[in-house]
């Protein structure tokens, strides 16, 4: 239920959305002065963007509305819709926040940040919210369903059927309206009510697969499996991508004794969705029980995968390898579950039963008196509802789950982070040489200021100037030219020296080709004969810095190793850095105290530094350099991301947030993988 009105929500909000950017065009229209005129234009380039669903420019586009008016008040509300359309919560929450702090009779504002914070699960203040909209306009219907929404999901029923009620007042052609006073209705144990409302929303929109998926879940429930056949059937008519209608099926299936059917089902909800652990789970089981032990065994570790800390996988295979007689890995698996859940008493038993079999008679007799003091325990306080039920030997773990099974589901979105990858540090900022691709950018998004430019700094582009090669930018990216090019320049800086060059810049040129084909010894002592000749040059100092962790990296490499801090998408959080051996960036970083006194507000220096003490595991001290970086440098949106990487390592999920939700603001496209994995409670 839970998942499906967020969903509906969205759907909502988005089509309010459409209407609502058309009817704020006359925003700016009554400005007269040529610079409100030049203001109005990245307004309705940002509208534009966003009614084209292009989130990241319509930020891009509306930052330089705001950077020119920070009294913008439309502006802030229209980067929040974007924002929350990225999975930014807590950034959109933030601009909704500017937005009525500027006009606090902004409605629509107020209805916008209720939505955003009951996503967020705080659902208090989004019903005050609610409330400050209806209060405002108590004609417009839309607030009464998003507020009805949040009492269906705070499990206020009663108020949501009233809100509901109040809405289908206003508009009764609005199915999702009847569907979701429905659902309010069956936990309000009015099947009754409930049954009429679902045939209203089907009635009321007769294409919409959810409507006869909902009736479908209620007839299954009341064990009335033909009209629920009929109904899955009838969803999945209408839309054969309609996933829940085929996992809710295959439920069917399994309850009239149709596994193979069941199974088929699920392979479909599989195909649409190969992240669902939920249904690997369940098929799990059915191959289980029609004998079909290898692919079982498949599913199982499928799972294992998606939702590494959930006792039920690794109990549930513990069985199954014990029916294929690998009684090691049964142990095995027993123990996982045991170490997840010490009180479960089943598990015990199972690993006492295969001891005794495999003659470990004292390991046997362990497992065994502790499951039975375990049982003993759970009898002795059954009336105590948070004693784990793991303890309950008569309990049943083989059981199929629901479609929105909340223990899974919890885990389940956590997991989805391990099929995108890690999120790793962004890399260190240098000289390096680069092919301008500007041209390319500014064909794909309305036209920016001549002036901007991401990564500009004066002192840099005079370094450039200094060096005197027109390829040379200060980036944190790979180089783009290809390696034909670049063994080309390297062997022109080579010849300039063998000719006689003995200017710093001769030798800086060679050090920045020599590492770009990644012959970092030499390069470093290109670096070192430069800054013997220019040695108060900071720039110096920072590529021969970066080089030397370049170097480092390189070679952990060779040990056939990742060596990188990322966060990995495990529910741990852990900081990863997958080497076999430690590595001394002390030079490099001496290279950059040094840079820090020559040039003590340069931001990226900071940011350098701080990644250096990452990789060497001071996190406290990487923290304090992200944060002097910014100090210096408000839009560093690579300094945002980090430290909000840290800070999420660190069990600071929410500051961590705030940062990723910055650094997607001023462009971070990753920042908003983050928010998807860590940005969103999981207590719902």
């Amino acid at each position: 239920m839970t998942i499906l009105a967020h969903q509906i929500m969205i759907r909502r909000m988005r089509r309010m959305l459409w209407f609502l950017l058309w009817m704020m065009a006359g925003v700016f229209s009554f400005r007269g002065a040529e610079a409100q005129l030049n203001k109005a234009y990245f307004f309705y380039a940002g509208r534009s963007l966003l009614i084209e669903d292009k989130y990241q420019d319509a930020i891009e586009v509306l930052n330089i509305l705001l950077r020119a008016d920070t009294s913008a008040t439309e502006g802030y509300f229209l980067r929040g819709i974007a924002k929350y359309n990225l999975e930014d919560l807590l950034g959109a929450e933030q601009d909704f926040t500017r937005a009525i702090r500027q006009n606090p009779v902004f409605t629509t504002a107020y209805q916008y940040r209720a939505i955003t914070r009951s996503r967020l699960g705080n659902y208090d203040d989004a019903l005050r919210d609610f409330q400050e909209a209806i209060d405002l306009r108590p004609d417009i219907p839309s607030p009464y369903y998003s507020r009805a929404v949040t009492y269906l999901l705070s499990q206020q029923f009663e108020k949501a059927v009233e809100d509901f009620s109040t809405f289908i007042k206003y508009d009764p052609k609005v199915s999702e309206a009847y569907l979701n006073r429905g659902t309010s209705y069956l936990y309000l144990k009015d099947t009754l009510r409930a049954l009429s409302d679902y045939e209203q929303g089907i009635r009321t929109n007769y294409f919409d697969p959810n409507g006869y998926n909902r009736r479908g879940s209620l007839y299954l429930s009341l064990r009335r499996y033909e009209p629920a056949l009929e109904d899955f059937n009838k969803a999945l008519d209408y839309d054969s991508t309609f996933l829940p209608a085929y996992f809710n099926r295959a439920l069917l299936y399994s309850r009239t004794q149709h596994p193979v059917d069941a199974i088929a089902d699920f392979s479909k909800a599989v195909q649409l969705d190969s992240t669902n652990a939920i249904t690997y789970f369940n098929r799990a089981i059915l191959r289980t029980q029609i004998g079909d032990y290898n692919k079982a065994l498949e599913d199982y570790n499928r799972v294992a995968i998606l939702l590494p800390n959930n006792v039920l996988i690794y109990y549930n295979r513990a069985g199954l390898y014990t029916q294929l007689g690998n009684y090691e890995a049964a142990i095995a698996d027993y123990s996982r579950a045991i170490d997840l859940y010490p009180d479960f008493a089943n598990a015990y038993l199972g690993r006492s039963s295969l001891r005794y079999n495999l003659r470990d008679m004292k390991g046997s007799r362990s497992d065994k008196e502790t499951a039975d003091r375990k049982i003993a325990e759970y009898r002795a306080k059954l009336n105590d509802s948070t004693f784990s039920i793991y303890a309950d030997t008569s309990r049943q773990f083989n059981q199929l789950l629901s479609f929105e099974n909340t223990d899974l589901m919890k885990q389940e979105r956590q997991a989805i982070g391990s099929q995108s990858g890690d999120l790793s540090l962004l890399p260190l900022f240098k000289f390096s040489l680069i092919q301008s691709d500007s041209a390319t950018a500014k064909t794909q998004r309305p036209s920016l200021p001549d002036t901007y430019s991401k990564y500009y700094n004066e002192a840099a582009e005079n370094f450039c100037q200094q060096v005197g090669w027109r390829q040379m930018q200060w980036v944190n990216r790979e180089t783009n030219l290809p390696p034909d090019t670049l063994f080309v320049l390297d062997e022109g800086a080579e010849e300039a020296i063998r000719q006689g060059d003995n200017r710093w810049q001769a030798y800086f040129k060679r050090g920045v080709t020599q590492s770009l084909i990644r012959q970092y010894t030499s390069a470093i002592a290109q670096y070192t004969a430069a800054i013997d000749r220019n040695p108060s040059n900071p720039f110096l100092y920072i590529n021969r810095s970066t080089t030397q962790s370049e170097m480092i990296d390189f070679i952990s490499s060779i040990d056939n190793n990742f060596h990188r801090i990322s966060v990995d998408s495990d529910p741990g959080n852990r900081l990863r850095d997958h080497s076999t051996r430690s590595y001394n960036y002390d030079d490099a970083i001496a290279d950059l105290n040094k840079a820090i006194k020559l040039l003590p507000n340069f931001a990226y220096t900071y940011y350098n530094r701080a990644n250096l003490y990452c990789l060497s595991g001071a996190m406290s001290e990487a923290l304090e350099d992200y944060t002097h970086a910014i100090e210096l440098n408000p839009t560093f949106a690579e300094a945002y991301f980090n430290r909000g990487l840290i800070q999420i390592f660190l069990k600071d999920t929410h500051k961590g947030c705030l940062d990723m939700s910055k650094a997607g603001e001023l462009g971070i496209a990753a920042a908003y993988q983050a928010l998807k994995l860590y940005g969103q409670p999981l207590n719902r």
